[in-house]
């Protein structure tokens, strides 16, 4: 029986706890270690029922258990430093989105990766998800141009406002959510990119004067399709339309329809960020009195798998690129892609330009 890999946790805050869990329950994984500077890392042994050796330094956690593979799930400033680190020591790397917080920063860890040929993957959630899996699908059967449209605004307080207050250090909303959106773009075209145009607003002091904590992104691609995503966060943020995945194109349009997940109350819900319920499609063929000839489709996505299913399935995907040694070359490009067209758009947020790609 091959011995289980010994992984180490970095962060143990909401995304971090979760892949801790899956690591507890796979037997394929063993948890060597967890990392972090608060009580987070005692609240989640205790929740696991464990007694995991707990670090407040990285580099003294990655020296004492030599693991063969890494979780990071920390701020995003620190995801290059700990992701080079981890692969200097001849480990396997999992990291939450974005994978760095500079280009620059995520070219370097896809070289030492490549370097060191080890195994980085990205926690691109929703591509993992059976439900957006089917909305980009369903999308590409529209015909071109495609008109995409997709916004998730969290009207934060209490301690997701703390959270997001930390994550605003580095990134703004629009780049730290909206790679994961300008991705499931990314998929629906097929096709590149060729310029961007943002606009952003700062609607608080708590953050710094440079950064904003509304954003919205509008890009053209060069087959003709457009798309927007906006994202806010903060106690001001309104939740009447938090919730919008709609996507049109000459053939009809498919829309996710989360009627419960988009209710007001739910915005800071980590469900109902990925929660569709159901999929609409609507089909665009008319008779000869401009009728349409066909009903809406209605999919029906109910029985969808929860946040930490979904983080299952993130860690048997990374479990899988280590034993099969998977090529993860188009998995990284892709990460990279929808980094530089993010940070595109912060570029063009605070310049006020349209920046082409």
């Amino acid at each position: 029986m091959n011995q289980p890999i010994k992984i180490l946790v970095v962060g143990c805050g909401n995304m971090g706890a979760s892949h801790a869990t899956a690591y507890h329950h796979f037997p394929e994984f063993e948890i060597c270690g967890l990392v972090a500077r608060g009580e987070s890392k005692v609240r989640l042994n205790k929740s696991l029922g464990a007694n995991y050796a707990l670090f407040e330094d990285f580099d003294q956690a990655l020296k004492e258990t030599k693991p063969d593979a890494v979780c990071i799930s920390t701020y995003p400033d620190t995801h290059e430093d700990f992701a080079i680190k981890a692969l200097e020591a001849n480990c396997h790397v999992f990291i939450e989105k974005p994978l760095a917080d500079t280009v620059i920063g995520c070219e370097r860890i896809i070289a030492k990766a490549t370097e060191k040929n080890k195994k980085v993957v990205v926690g691109y959630i929703l591509r993992h998800h059976p439900s957006w899996m089917r909305f980009i699908e369903e999308a590409q059967k529209l015909g071109k141009p495609l008109v995409m449209r997709m916004n998730l605004n969290q009207q934060s307080h209490g301690f997701m406002w703390d959270v997001h207050r930390n994550l605003m250090k580095s990134l703004s909303p629009i780049v730290d959510c909206g790679v994961h959106y300008i991705d499931v773009m990314c998929q629906m075209t097929r096709s590149k990119p060729v310029w961007v145009s943002a606009i952003g607003a700062r609607l608080t002091n708590d953050i710094a004067s440079d950064n904003y904590n509304y954003g919205q992104l509008q890009i053209r691609f060069e087959d003709g399709s457009v798309g927007w995503y906006e994202a806010g966060w903060g106690p001001m943020i309104s939740e009447t339309a938090f919730f919008v995945k709609d996507v049109f194109g000459p053939k009809g349009a498919v829309s996710i329809v989360a009627k419960d997940a988009g209710a007001a109350g739910k915005s800071d819900d980590v469900d109902s960020h990925t929660k569709t319920e159901s999929i609409r499609v609507h089909h665009a063929d008319l008779d000869d009195k401009n009728h349409f000839t066909k009903k809406d489709e209605w999919i029906d996505m109910t029985d969808e798998p929860n946040h930490q299913e979904l983080c299952n399935r993130e860690q048997a995907f990374f479990l899988k690129a280590i034993q099969e040694n998977m090529d993860l070359s188009d998995h990284l490009a892709d990460a990279l892609n929808s980094l530089k067209i993010a940070f595109a758009c912060d570029e063009s947020v605070k310049t006020g330009e349209v920046v082409r790609l």
